[in-house]
């Protein structure tokens, strides 16, 4: 194996040795890994290292992840920050092939292994094909994350029926058919698996006007806990996430609202919006086998906002 050496930016450019290299990267994965492709992208006669080579061991190396509604926001960067530590992600999607593409070509940018399967989670159908299309790509299934979710808002008196039923099949029933079906599946392979929803800190806090919402992520509370005991004995980890305010495109509105979002911020100690990529982070550590002893939970990235936060 040829001994990689990696120029890095500056007047003085010298090369690396890769030990010192590794030890960079180590203290600085995201910022070492951009500072790395800048400089290439100027100096194409230097061959770029990958993570094999600097001999960093990823912590999803060889796992197989489902994303729902991984083509923007949250779920995207999930699907991203998995794909950086090694595993094989399948982008779930709806509506438009083209939904997936931006973030297939990021996780493609760094050479990362992805494919984009379009199913609407709330149709037992279209999850099961899911599910066999991603063990027929890559052989098997190990994490699932059930991002996606969708919301309206009306006062509860006047909230449209069409709209409540779509809401409770998206963010409750679509997790309850999504993980039933990975489950089935990783108990065939018999070596456990993770279940990963991403619920809400209105699973405890209401949010008038929202009543729909709050009670599909407070239902994906109690069948996490559920189905974590149930599964426990496949060595299938169940938990949920709970963000916070995190600044996705969707929120531009309240962004563009100077009032609206000073009223968001006092809500929240640490006065700032979440990052996705902050919920990517923690994703990632529940995907591992670090977490392998975390289950039936709901871990709240939020700020603060649960600890003083009166209704949203």
């Amino acid at each position: 194996m040829p001994v990689w050496r990696i120029a890095l930016g500056g007047n003085n450019r010298q090369s690396q040795p890769v030990e010192t290299i590794a030890l960079t990267y180590l203290q600085g994965h995201a910022r070492f890994n951009g500072r790395i492709r800048q400089q290439f992208s100027r100096n194409k006669s230097v061959p770029l290292a990958s993570h094999h080579q600097l001999g960093i061991q990823m912590k999803l190396q060889n796992k197989v992840a489902i994303v729902t509604g991984a083509a923007t926001g949250i779920g995207q960067a999930i699907a991203i920050r998995f794909a950086r530590e090694g595993a094989s992600v399948v982008i779930d999607y709806v509506g438009n092939s083209s939904a997936a593409d931006q973030t297939m070509n990021e996780i493609k940018s760094f050479g990362g292994k992805s494919i984009a399967l379009a199913a609407d989670v709330s149709k037992p159908d279209q999850v099961q094909n899911l599910i066999d299309s991603t063990v027929k790509a890559f052989g098997r299934l190990d994490i699932v994350v059930n991002n996606a979710g969708i919301e309206t808002k009306h006062a509860f008196v006047d909230f449209p029926f069409d709209e409540m039923q779509k809401i409770l099949a998206v963010n409750l029933i679509g997790p309850f058919l999504v993980s039933q079906a990975a489950a089935r599946q990783m108990i065939k392979q018999g070596d456990g698996g993770r279940l990963i929803n991403i619920s809400s800190v209105h699973e405890d806090l209401p949010m008038p006007t929202n009543a729909p919402y709050c009670a599909s992520k407070g239902g994906l509370r109690m069948l996490a806990r559920t189905i974590a005991v149930e599964l426990a004995k496949d060595k299938i980890t169940v938990n949920n996430i709970g963000p916070g305010a995190v600044y996705t495109p969707i929120d531009a509105d309240i962004q563009a609202n100077p009032e609206l979002e000073k009223a968001l911020m006092a809500e929240i100690p640490l006065s700032r919006w979440g990052k996705p990529e902050e919920i990517a982070g923690l994703a990632t550590y529940l995907a591992s086998d670090e977490a392998g002893y975390v289950t039936g939970s709901t871990y709240f990235i939020d700020g603060g906002m649960m600890r003083q936060s009166g209704s949203l």
